[in-house]
């Protein structure tokens, strides 16, 4: 049985609302208030910033679907997993997750999109 902080599925509920208006719902349940988020593409601190990057992304990639594809790894508040976006039911974009919890909240979301190449030498 995995054992990781409910708030990830809480997070993950606030990218697949459609109801703009209960984003900022399932955020105040996942986060701490200074979350920090950081991805390839952004850098940014605390529960405003999160949910205003969630209502951009949602814009930008209108019906996508975000999900977990992978079990989460946890050690010492730490955790990673394998996430996904499809759209149309075709894959979009995969990466990973690395992150932080502090008090069964999510404190920190460090972001890689795809995969990591396997160097057998």
């Amino acid at each position: 049985m995995e054992t990781y902080p409910k708030a990830f599925d809480r997070m993950l509920d606030a990218w697949n609302e459609r109801d703009a208006s209960k984003i900022r719902g399932h955020l105040d349940a996942a986060l701490n208030h200074d979350v920090r988020f950081v991805d390839p593409t952004i850098d940014l601190t605390g529960i405003d910033a999160f949910e205003a990057m969630v209502h951009q992304v949602q814009a930008r990639i209108p019906g996508a679907i975000y999900s977990r594809i992978s079990d989460v790894d946890s050690h010492h508040n730490v955790h990673r997993y394998r996430w996904a976006i499809h759209l149309h039911g075709k894959l979009a974009v995969q990466g990973f997750d690395a992150v932080q919890s502090k008090n069964d909240k999510v404190s920190l979301v460090i972001g890689f999109f795809g995969g990591l190449a396997i160097n057998d030498t």
